[in-house]
């Protein structure tokens, strides 16, 4: 049964290979069901409702992405879309963070008619083939900067900006051998070599003293804080419906996950070997569809908007191909509501080498680029290195664009931009203008 309805053969995998790889890409995010309500409580929201909001989106999210379109991709609450919410918009505008809430619910309305009526899907067809390339790249050195950060290996540094850890710390230490632990092992073709790795470091860890065990079960918290709190309030005003800032609050936290999840599902599925030979995503609409759904249902929930997971590649990386993949995260996610401390106690220089070896992995994209073309190859690294350099996918997404059309204009080569992909530079353009 379930052959047939994920198309196990077809896609070259099994059962048990699905499986290791949603462990494998849950453990390595697991760290949002902590992280987002951390940040999320500074505005004042419940910690335990944000919780279990936390939750309950990334498995809804991600079973819509597993059931429907039949791909190993998670969703759940994006990193830095949090930090937006919380820093930007409700302490530095002094938005009230239920007005937050409705403006992410208003943006994943946006997503969903937007999606229905194909305009997503054309965006991300309009992609170039070379800049599609550097987006896999891009997210590799973004996996590989957040995993040498969450190692202690990178730290950051008021004159370099950043600069080598501690190598004395034995959490460096751990993280370091987990990664020679998973390349020696994926070397040697031991099926599940990531998620030892992650499991080996964790084991570590606990023996040496260095994390606490947490214990297994939890009861579950209470959503009721947070539950359909959205304030539309501010919008329904004449002043709300032309507030220039609320307007630009709602375009952000559209464009960002857009770019966000759009550089995702591409570079993820580009190294799983999931394009087609014209290089675009099959059922690409109804990958779509997942993250639109789960960014208005879990800002009904209470939390910042979802979006796809760069961490999906560490599951596609031990053989993930179908949407079962997906599934088995989501039965993770929905596990961790009453497993909270046992999933607390996988800390983050565990997953770290995880995220390094996916890096490795994924910057071999970098080498199909047409080097010989500048055109092509020059947009394509500046794609590449804005990710990790600005920390964001959608910033180094949209680098890529302004460079692509501004070099292929400058070129005279005119033939090779498209109206979309212009259009898309364009928008750009107006986003770093007026809503940076």
């Amino acid at each position: 049964m379930l052959d047939a309805f994920f198309k196990l053969k077809e896609h070259g995998t099994n059962v048990k290979t699905e499986v290791i790889a949603g462990a494998t890409t849950f453990l390595t995010m697991a760290y949002i069901v902590f992280v987002n309500p951390a940040i999320l409580s500074i505005t004042g929201m419940d910690f335990n409702a944000v919780f279990v909001a936390t939750c309950l989106a990334a498995a809804l999210g991600t079973a819509i992405m597993g059931l429907v379109a039949n791909y190993p991709i998670a969703l759940a609450p994006g990193m830095g879309l949090n930090a937006y919410f919380t820093f930007t918009v409700v302490k530095g505008m002094g938005m009230s963070w239920q007005t937050a809430l409705g403006a992410v619910f208003i943006s994943g309305i946006i997503f969903l008619l937007v999606s229905l009526f194909k305009v997503r899907e054309a965006l991300v067809n309009a992609i170039p083939h070379s800049l599609k390339l550097a987006i896999s790249a891009g997210v590799g050195m973004f996996l590989a900067i957040i995993a040498l950060k969450n190692a202690g290996v990178v730290v950051d540094h008021p004159a370099t900006l950043v600069t080598l850890g501690n190598l004395a710390d034995p959490k460096v230490l751990l993280a370091i051998m987990g990664f020679f632990l998973i390349v020696g092992l994926e070397y040697r073709r031991i099926p599940g070599s990531i998620i030892i790795g992650v499991l080996a470091v964790t084991v570590a860890a606990i023996a040496f003293g260095l994390q606490e065990f947490k214990g297994v079960f939890a009861p579950i918290p209470s959503l009721a804080p947070t539950f359909m709190q959205m304030d539309f309030s501010a919008l329904m005003t004449p002043a709300g419906i032309f507030n220039g800032a609320l307007l630009g609050v709602i375009f952000v936290f559209f464009f960002v996950d857009l770019f966000d999840t759009t550089g995702t599902l591409v570079g993820v599925s580009h190294r799983a070997g999931l394009l087609d030979k014209d290089g675009k995503l099959p059922r690409l609409k109804k990958a779509l569809l997942a993250d639109s759904v789960a960014i208005t249902a879990g800002a009904a929930m209470g939390t910042s908007s979802t979006t796809a997971y760069i961490e999906s590649a560490a599951g596609t990386a031990v053989g993930g191909r179908t949407g079962l993949t997906a599934v088995v995260v989501a039965i993770l996610f929905l596990l961790a509501l009453f497993l909270s401390p046992l999933a607390a106690s996988v800390p983050a220089y565990a997953t770290a080498p995880a995220l390094c070896y996916v890096a490795v992995l994924m910057s071999r994209g970098l080498a199909e680029i047409e080097w010989d073309d500048l055109t092509e190859s020059a947009p394509a690294v500046m794609t590449a290195l804005a990710m990790p350099f600005t920390f964001s996918i959608a910033d180094g997404i949209a680098f890529g664009f302004i460079s692509y059309v501004a070099i292929k204009a400058i070129a005279g080569r005119f033939k090779d931009l498209s109206p979309a992909v212009v259009i898309i530079a364009a928008l750009w353009v107006v986003k770093f203008a007026l809503f940076h």
